[in-house]
């Protein structure tokens, strides 16, 4: 799993200065991405409503090349005839770009889930999935999925957990030093909304958990990565660069424009 970048952000107070145009909201509209403040920190919050929004994992393309970044996939996107209008990193992976935990892309699973125990985040048990089956989403702690083993179009397992039933990952400090740059993702109002997050600056843990749990709400939220963590956004004209990435996560319209 990857835990260093040299990749440059666009920063909430960057984007104003430079008259972007990323206003502060308490949260964003469906299908928009907005600047969100809490706890003294700066995040950009992208919702999305499952009902009406395509979501979608990606990996490699078709000759089994991880997309590594923003722009590749943008290229295999628009010769599809499709838009990318959004993507996030979406979990941990190893130094080949592979996932190291389940990985459902188009309803196939192209790797198994990962109940080992282990060092780094992915291993800070509980560790948790999230996943679109049918016309809901879901984040649940893996065991819990794997039990549930819903018919997943996509699913991506990463780790920790941030929020779990409305209660911070027990493990998670108040009082911790280590503050990373950190994205992530959580589930409500029945599986219909999915809030995707991305700190600005550097943040613990426990207050990138407080930010779902207390401010946009979700009773679930999942980690998927710190310091490598990247946004693109194209109505923020944002689309962050740095170290190739594994799994990501977009939303996708047709039309190449």
């Amino acid at each position: 799993m990857t835990q260093a970048s040299t990749g440059i952000w666009l920063s909430a107070s960057v984007a104003l200065a430079l008259g972007v145009g990323l206003a502060l909201a308490e949260t964003p509209d469906a299908g928009k991405c907005a600047a969100v403040s809490h706890g003294g920190n700066a995040y950009t919050v992208c919702a999305f409503d499952v009902t009406k929004d395509r979501i979608e994992l990606f990996w490699s393309n078709g000759d089994n090349q991880p997309y590594g970044n923003f722009s590749s996939l943008n290229v295999k996107l628009r010769q599809d005839g499709k838009q990318l209008t959004f993507a996030m990193n979406a979990g941990m992976y190893s130094d080949k770009l592979a996932p190291i935990g389940l990985y459902v892309e188009n309803g196939r699973e192209l790797k198994k889930a990962n109940t080992r125990n282990g060092p780094g985040n992915f291993h800070l048990m509980p560790n948790g999935v999230f996943y679109v089956a049918g016309s809901r989403a879901g984040v649940l702690e893996t065991k819990r999925y794997l039990k549930a083993s819903p018919r997943a179009r996509l699913a991506s397992q990463s780790g920790p957990m941030l929020v779990i039933n409305g209660e911070l990952h027990p493990k998670f400090r108040k009082d911790s030093t280590s503050r990373k740059r950190r994205n992530g993702v959580g589930v409500k109002d029945g599986g219909k909304t999915v809030m995707f997050a991305i700190s600005d600056g550097v943040v613990t843990f426990h207050e990138f958990g407080r930010l779902f749990r207390d401010h946009l709400k979700t009773p679930d939220a999942l980690f998927f990565d710190g310091t490598v963590s990247s946004l693109h956004a194209p109505g923020l004209n944002r689309s962050d660069w740095g170290r190739p990435m594994g799994p990501i996560v977009g939303v996708v319209k047709k039309g190449s424009r």
